[in-house]
């Protein structure tokens, strides 16, 4: 059996303008790329983009600096003792099938693992491929980066809507009133927020007369386009959240008409909100009595508002409540499916199409260990070390990675560090030696950035306007190099017999079965993309629920909050870890690009001055937590409120046999050497990364008192 060939010979890049989307972030913005003597001279933003109409970041220059970059793997890597020999692409995959073969046949389906990082969804050739590599392995043992920073949107979106991918997206556009939480979307361009270009964005808001309100526990770049901005405690938002419902209530300020019909729950909402009064929270949050009726108040009364909720608010303990309390808060105050509000965006590609309603989204089978629950076909990532290394029937044998990285990015890394070690087999599609894959036995690097065709799939679903774009690969790949899907490919027809479609086939199909109208051979035509329009309400028609309805109080959420008002008499740690994001990174993959590390250190902890005493501004300093300990330069800042300490995720690049010459010169130290596996959303799952109680000190003064 062989694997497709490619030509003998690529011919080099055509010299002139390349049009393409950027496939690094979810802005997915449009570039315009220059080709001369074979060689990218020039990237700019494409002004003629119709969704980031010429937008471009840091990350989008660098794109060629991947394309050249030395220490990219391009063809099969075995791994003998502490060296890597090559391997060629047949032998490869058909060494990799075998050992998959015999770890499933001698401990079950379940013993072979797989984790998928967050490029997977990056990339068409993956997404369209690698759902069919999985149910070739017919493991129930899947682990995705969803449960690090996102799986509680799903969930939201799954119980009040009836579907995963069911999300509100805020129409930033034609708001007046946008209200962000836990969001920094001038680092991340937005995030399950399409919004490339969003510094213009807020601009325009504020330029027609509307507010925009930011809370966080640290006063990020986004707060400098805010007309408000507060700080909040770390883990308290739904608290926050429930306070502004309350104060909706209690002011007769529900506005339920355009969706009374199909809307169930409301009285239930109302009785759950009645406790958390704003004078009630107030302690907790951080945020006054005052700000919040005044807030809550304006955001009801504003013809178009839009509740928009990220990172901030999933990576926590109550995750799942925050939410569903997000999408509650437009919903009970006539800001869902309504223009400026919370709308659903209409793909061209359209992943619900074939979507049944009524189905079961959680719960169907739970971790060996913990017994954690699966949601939609994912166990929480926060188990995967312990479901290694804990002995007994269903232990993980095997693994395989895809584009992931998770000793640097999934709690308590150092702990997955160890478990990978002991691994039967492990195999991992990723074109880089980083701190993971130098575990594996096996690497399959795959093409991809200016290499791959690509079309957004997923970000589509997410985007702040309707547009739709495929994207040429601006260089031909090698002879002896292979596609993500040529690899999938190659491993289900050696594990199935059966050949897969292609990404472009894939996608074709599902274009013609689009309401759209669109052809793949349309958007090949329009190289800067096709506009179509703004976001448009769509409901109850695309509701999945059972029932047809939208759900305001679903089961599972009710359950949840006397968990959360437990809280209320909680004693707050004297000081928690929050992560950070920055415009110059994307997660830790992009730390090998050198003009992306060019500048000061950048994996430094803020503190606030209040809880820097007895510490100087840029000396070395300890972190512990109840796992770990780390050390990182100090900044003192007010920018983070004071019990708050920050520090960025991604870095780490210390460790031994990676190959990853820049990163390796600006290690930094990892976040998620101090989160704590054991803190987690009980009601989804999400690692609770941010609020992890944390010591800091002189790391000189922690040296002495050993040696005394």
């Amino acid at each position: 059996m062989t694997t497709p060939a490619h030509p003998l010979a690529a011919p080099p890049a055509p010299d002139g303008i390349h049009y393409r989307a950027c496939n690094l972030c979810e802005a997915i913005c449009g570039l315009k790329i220059t080709v001369q003597g074979g060689r990218v001279t020039d990237v700019r933003g494409d002004p003629d983009d119709p969704l980031s109409r010429g937008h471009i970041c840091p990350k989008g220059t660098a794109l060629p600096d991947l394309h050249a970059d030395p220490d990219r793997l391009k063809t099969p890597m075995r791994r003998v003792g502490d060296t890597w020999e090559p391997m060629e692409w047949d032998a490869a995959l058909d060494h990799v099938a075998a050992q998959l073969r015999a770890v499933r046949e001698q401990h079950g389906a379940d013993a072979v693992a797989t984790f998928q990082g967050n490029p997977s969804v990056h990339n068409s050739g993956t997404l369209l491929s690698a759902g069919a590599f999985l149910k070739a392995l017919g493991s129930r043992s899947r682990y995705t980066a969803t449960s690090i920073d996102q799986l509680p949107h799903h969930f939201a979106g799954a119980e009040m809507f009836g579907h995963p991918l069911m999300l509100p997206i805020p129409d930033v556009d034609r708001t007046d009133f946008f209200l962000m939480m836990g969001a920094n979307p001038l680092a991340s361009n937005g995030s399950i927020m399409t919004a490339p270009g969003i510094r213009d964005r807020l601009k325009a808001i504020r330029a027609r007369g509307g507010r925009v309100v930011l809370l966080d526990p640290r006063r990020t770049e986004s707060a400098e386009y805010a007309t408000d901005f507060h700080h909040i405690r770390p883990g308290t938002d739904a608290l926050f959240l429930l306070a502004l419902l309350n104060e909706v209530f209690a002011s007769g300020l529900e506005r339920t008409a355009h969706l009374g019909g199909v809307m169930t729950g409301l009285d239930s909402l109302k009785a759950a909100a009645a406790p958390f009064t704003p004078e009630a929270v107030e302690a907790r949050t951080g945020v006054s009595a005052g700000v919040t009726r005044e807030l809550a108040r304006a955001f009801a009364a504003a013809p178009r508002a839009a509740a928009y909720g990220r990172i901030g608010l999933s990576i926590q303990e109550f995750g799942g409540l925050c939410q569903w309390l997000v999408n509650a808060l437009n919903a009970v105050t006539g800001h869902l499916d309504t223009e400026g509000g919370a709308m659903f965006p209409s793909p061209a590609f359209d992943l619900l199409a074939g979507a049944k309603a009524g189905a079961t989204h959680h719960g169907r089978h739970h971790t060996r260990v913990r017994g954690l629950p699966e949601f939609d076909g994912e166990l929480p990532n926060v188990a995967l070390a312990e479901e290694i290394l804990t002995p007994g029937e269903g232990q993980i044998r095997a693994l395989i990675t895809v584009a992931g990285n998770p000793v640097l990015s999934v709690p308590d890394g150092a702990a997955l560090d160890r478990a990978l070690g002991s691994l039967d087999f492990m195999v991992s599609i990723d074109p880089y030696l980083n701190e993971t894959t130098r575990h594996a036995h096996v690497i399959l690097p795959p093409a991809f950035g200016l290499e791959v065709p690509h079309y957004d799939v997923i970000f589509h679903h997410f985007a702040v306007r309707n547009t739709a774009r495929y994207s040429q690969p601006v260089f031909p790949i090698r002879p002896d190099q292979r596609f993500d899907s040529q690899i999938f490919d190659g491993l289900v027809q050696r594990l199935t017999g059966k050949a897969l479609a292609t990404p472009e086939q894939r996608l074709s199909a599902g274009l013609t079965h689009g309401r759209s109208g669109l052809t793949l051979d349309d958007l090949k035509a329009n190289p800067h993309g096709v506009d179509l329009g703004p976001l448009q309400p769509c409901l109850p028609g695309r509701l999945l629920t059972a029932t047809g309805e939208l759900h305001l109080a679903p089961a599972p959420m009710l359950a949840d909050l006397p968990r959360l008002r437990a809280t209320l008499d909680q004693t707050p740690e004297p000081l928690v870890l929050i992560g950070r994001r920055q415009l110059r990174s994307n997660n830790s993959w992009m730390h090998n690009t050198p003009r992306l590390m060019r500048g000061p250190d950048r994996c430094t902890v803020q503190l606030n001055p209040a809880d820097a005493q007895g510490l100087e501004h840029g000396q070395t300093v300890l972190i512990r937590s109840r796992v770990g300990e780390i050390t990182a330069p100090l900044e003192i800042t007010d920018s983070v409120m004071p019990g708050v300490a920050c520090l960025p995720h991604g870095f780490g690049h210390a460790r031994g046999g990676t190959r990853l010459s820049t990163a390796a010169q600006h290690a930094g130290a990892s976040l998620n050497d101090l989160t704590d596996p054991t803190r987690i959303d009980a009601l989804t799952g999400n690692a609770a990364v941010n609020g992890t109680p944390i010591t800091v000190h002189a790391a000189e003064q922690v040296g002495e008192s050993a040696a005394d």
